[in-house]
């Protein structure tokens, strides 16, 4: 049965079920959805339990959109929303997305925009005939999120042409059930870089991450094996269905721009704050190869193709990805917006979880990760710390060591280097450092945020949903929100580096994590010399990247000057790597998570790991789950092997 065949039925079944004068204009696939679209859409709106069982029904989401020839001009719909929503609510921002008929309306006071019982929001759909989606003013305004929502305007109609062709692919063929499930290891698997899976049924192709090894200048370390012949065929002959993205990090999400130059024109899922993420971090990325004279492999324009043909999900929404595959996202607890990628394959064949980088335990920015999922057949775990003497201190302890170490050196007079990604590690250091301020654990010096810090934390105020309750209450708060205190100072261009180099005792947060480009490695430059600075690193060191040979001790560190000469940079700084702050699992955790998921699961493979820790994580799950009869496997890149 064609897609063509499928929407007849469906329609048939909506018309029979949609009220008397209900005046429909279309119905199509957009993405995983039907979407109907209507000159009354306050008739199907105003009945929640209509489009509940419509979507029971056809066993796929249902949405109801406004006809294009019904909604008001934009200009027009701006003063009607502003006369219907109470000034109260304090609205800051109004902004359409004509590709799917929705107007965002941001307010401070959220709840008054919406009314009572939904009350305003009603009376919008009904006389502006926007679908209006109200969300709370973020207290740091974020460019990232602007530029995507203009993106997205501006690209509306070409948008429209990308959902409609994903939705069809997806439902080209129904109740299929797959007679095998295979994946083949493209990057990451014994190593930590260019995360890429290749999921494969008889149906189906969907690509699991597609990243970047940012610690190798070597192409053939540094990107995905997308050159091996399945899948080189599978992108060519457009049989690629689907890319999901676990988080922004570049080793998960910073090749993906490669794909659009590459001719592929499906979708990308992820959670919203991940595309937005993403954006930031790939776009660095290309600017920091610019600046630096490196080849890039893709270029702005092949971030915006992604933008365009991303489909956001939130966590836990069920969607139809392909004819057999099903996706559901499920929160990871690494870094905002990251997740677990739950895949039900083949209409109740198989069940497949891939953990991305998770956390599986609470922090101070996000709450641990998910364990609960219907059915897990085979699980694929990270491996970052799964050696057996790769136990992490507490996050007390942590603390601890961190404020103990900050004090120690102002002491001395010296300045602290602390190199940060600066999504995650950074948001989590701020709210540490906010409150030992606050307290008067920490001297009053001046902690400077430089890099993308900024930018990624005013993306998370965009998203509190995704954060812990407890920051997500701070943030609701404003006096209380810690992202706000006048202890930060943020460093808007490097003119202000040298002042701060030259001043007074600070800490300084600056990306990247790794010493690899970015502002900390102008700091550390400059700062390594004196023994009365420190640099605490604070997250996982890459073999071979610049913060691992620091991190071992080398006393002097080859970097090229200005004029690209090869200098020798003296360390005489202290050197502290505190642990506990890592968005990983360690080993206990990653056992505990494996221990609470093992009903029912049949196969554990490792990935994401030095290869002596994926080959120890995989033994050692199998020695403590042999009641449970589960094999266990550590795949290296290239290999292919068959789940089912």
């Amino acid at each position: 049965m064609s897609s063509e065949e499928i929407l007849k039925n469906i329609a048939k079944e909506i018309y029979n079920n949609v009220p008397n004068g209900t005046i429909i204009t279309n119905i199509d696939f957009e993405g995983p959805e039907v979407v109907i679209y209507t000159r009354n859409p306050s008739m199907l709106v105003s009945d929640a339990d209509l489009i509940k069982d419509l979507a029971k029904k056809l066993r796929k989401r249902v949405v109801i959109r406004p006809d294009s020839s019904i909604i008001m001009s934009e200009d027009d719909a701006i003063i009607k929303i502003k006369e219907y929503v109470p000034k109260e609510a304090e609205i800051t921002d109004i902004c359409f997305d004509p590709g799917i008929s929705e107007v965002i309306i941001e307010a401070r006071k959220p709840g008054l925009a919406i009314g009572k019982s939904g009350s305003t929001l009603r009376e919008i759909t009904k006389n502006v005939r926007w679908a209006p989606r109200i969300v709370r003013t973020p207290p740091i305004s974020s460019t990232s999120v602007q530029g995507i929502r203009n993106t997205l305007h501006r690209e509306c109609a070409e948008r429209k042409r990308i959902m409609k062709a994903v939705g069809h692919r997806i439902y080209r063929s129904e109740n299929v059930r797959s007679d095998w499930i295979r994946i083949t290891a493209l990057g990451g698997f014994r190593e930590v870089g260019r995360s890429c899976l290749l999921l494969q049924t008889n149906e189906s192709n969907i690509l699991l991450d597609c990243g970047v090894n940012v610690a190798s200048d070597d192409p053939s370390k540094a990107y995905p094996y997308l050159g091996c012949p399945e899948f080189k065929y599978i992108l060519s002959s457009n049989e690629l269905d689907a890319i999901i993205i676990s988080h922004a990090h570049l080793d998960h999400s910073g090749f993906v721009p490669y794909l659009f130059k590459s001719l592929y024109d499906g979708p990308i899922y992820c959670t919203p704050p991940t595309r937005d993420l993403s954006m930031l971090l790939q776009k660095d990325f290309v600017e920091i190869a610019k600046r630096e004279d490196k080849p890039c492999p893709y270029s702005f324009k092949e971030i915006k193709d992604a933008i365009t043909h991303t489909i956001p999900l939130d966590y836990k929404e069920v969607r139809d990805i392909a004819p057999d595959v099903r996706l559901t996202l499920h929160n990871a607890g690494h870094i905002l917006g990251s997740s677990i990628t739950h895949l039900h394959v083949g209409n109740g064949l198989h069940n497949i979880a891939y953990s991305g980088d998770f956390k599986f335990s609470k922090t101070r920015l996000l709450e641990p990760a998910n364990v609960r999922f219907p059915r897990l057949e085979t699980l694929i775990i990270e491996s970052t710390y799964g050696g057996s003497k790769d136990i992490q201190p507490s996050r007390d302890d942590a603390e601890k060591d961190l404020l103990s170490t900050i004090r120690r050196t102002i002491g001395r007079k010296g300045k602290v280097l602390i190199p940060v990604l600066a999504v995650g590690r950074a948001q989590e250091l701020m709210i540490v450092l906010e409150e030992a301020m606050r307290n008067g654990s920490l001297p009053n010096v001046p902690i400077y945020l430089d890099g993308m810090i900024w930018e990624a934390t005013a993306i998370h105020t965009a998203y509190p949903e995704y954060l812990s309750k407890a920051v997500r209450d701070q943030i609701f708060h404003h006096e209380h929100n810690p992202f706000l205190s006048k202890c930060f100072d943020n460093v808007p261009n490097s003119n202000k580096r040298k002042d701060i180099i030259e001043g007074d005792p600070a800490i300084i947060l600056a990306t990247s994590g790794m010493l690899i480009g970015g502002s900390s490695v102008e700091y550390f430059k400059a700062l390594a010399y004196d023994e009365r600075n420190t640099i605490i690193f604070v997250s996982y060191q890459a073999e071979g990247s610049m913060g691992s040979r620091v991190q071992k001790g080398w006393n002097e560190i080859p970097m090229k000057d200005e004029n690209g000469r090869t200098q020798a940079i003296k360390v005489n700084m202290e050197i502290n790597t505190i642990e506990g702050f890592s968005g990983h699992s360690d080993r206990n955790q990653l056992l505990r998570f494996v221990n609470r998921v093992s009903s029912g699961t049949e196969k554990v493979f490792t990935n994401h790991g030095e290869s002596g820790k994926c080959i120890d994580l995989a033994s050692s799950i199998y020695k403590i789950q042999q009641k449970n009869k589960i094999e266990t496997r550590s795949p290296q890149n290239l290999e292919t092997f068959r789940i089912y």
